[in-house]
């Protein structure tokens, strides 16, 4: 059996490679790619702005954070809270003053409603007398027949027409919710308060004989016990209370042992060490959720 180029005219069945060519030639329907390392930050980058951090802190969950960007974001969203709880209040005193104004006609149509019914007492009383009049003049001719026009008596409040905008349908009032002042961490969606921040100490590469800039290395940091070699490929955690970046291996084999700092001795617990959020590699077994798609102009018939 012969093998099938990808360019095969003279097939008779539609390939997916055929398919998927046309559609990105076509500029239609949905474009999927599979993002690569220079498509996500590094281990030692901020989450916000993806650049080197110059003063970094990580949240319990393990995201790193540049400490100006943090606080300018957190800043941010409480300016935004302040703005639409504004707006909210605004709306609550409108729909108050609404409902007051429903209340007063509420009971502007009770008055009315009671000043007919006694009205109607009167009117009643007189029924009789004026009885004998309308009998005397029935037979006066066509002046003494009941009007038809719709204006008469109390018609005349009536509009004949019912294109007037009391009876036009309206859309209804969008309602505002009341904001939550919760700020929540853009990376986890948890809340985030600036007194869970630690401070990350990274260790620099300690290399007499290279001269290029801290930013410039391929090799930043390296672990402060072992002083492996610190990347994206490599895991680490962070130690709370001195805020010191080792790796995954060194708390493995030394830490766990007898759970104490390997540099002050202090005794730690479990939520003392903080798994640092990796960086991308581009390997789909390192990675998750590198995979993204585009939605493109779509052809309709």
């Amino acid at each position: 059996m012969t093998r099938h180029g990808k360019n095969c005219t003279a097939g008779m069945v539609y390939t997916y490679q055929e398919r998927k060519k046309d559609a990105r030639q076509s500029g239609y329907g949905t474009d999927q790619i599979r993002t690569s390392k220079d498509s996500v930050k590094d281990f030692d980058c901020c989450c916000l702005t993806l650049q080197p951090c110059r003063d970094p802190v990580i949240t319990p969950d393990g995201y790193l954070y540049d400490k100006e960007a943090i606080l300018e974001y957190i800043i941010t969203k409480k300016n935004e809270f302040s703005r639409k709880m504004k707006q909210y209040e605004k709306e609550k005193r409108q729909e108050e003053l609404e409902m007051e104004e429903l209340a007063a006609a509420e009971q502007r149509s009770r008055l009315r409603r009671f000043e007919g019914q006694e009205s109607s007492i009167i009117s009643k009383l007189g029924a009789a007398a004026g009885a004998a009049a309308t009998t005397a003049t029935a037979g006066a001719g066509p002046s003494g027949d009941a009007s038809v026009s719709n204006m008469t008596a109390d018609k005349a409040r009536k509009l004949p027409s019912f294109w007037i905008p009391s009876l036009t349908p309206a859309a209804k009032k969008s309602v505002i919710k009341k904001p939550d002042k919760t700020v929540l961490c853009p990376m986890s969606g948890r809340p985030l308060r600036v007194k869970d921040f630690i401070a990350v100490v990274f260790t620099p590469v300690c290399d007499p004989h290279d001269k290029t800039a801290l930013i410039s290395k391929r090799n930043r940091f390296m672990c402060r016990v072992t002083h492996d070699i610190l990347g994206n490929t490599v895991p680490a955690a962070v130690l709370r209370p001195t805020g010191d970046v080792v790796t995954m291996e060194c708390v493995e084999k030394l830490i766990r042992k007898d759970m104490r700092h390997p540099v002050t001795g202090e005794l730690l617990t479990e939520a003392d060490i903080i798994p640092l959020q990796m960086g991308g590699t581009g390997f789909a077994g390192t990675n998750d959720q590198l995979s993204t798609s585009g939605a493109r102009p779509v052809m309709q018939v």
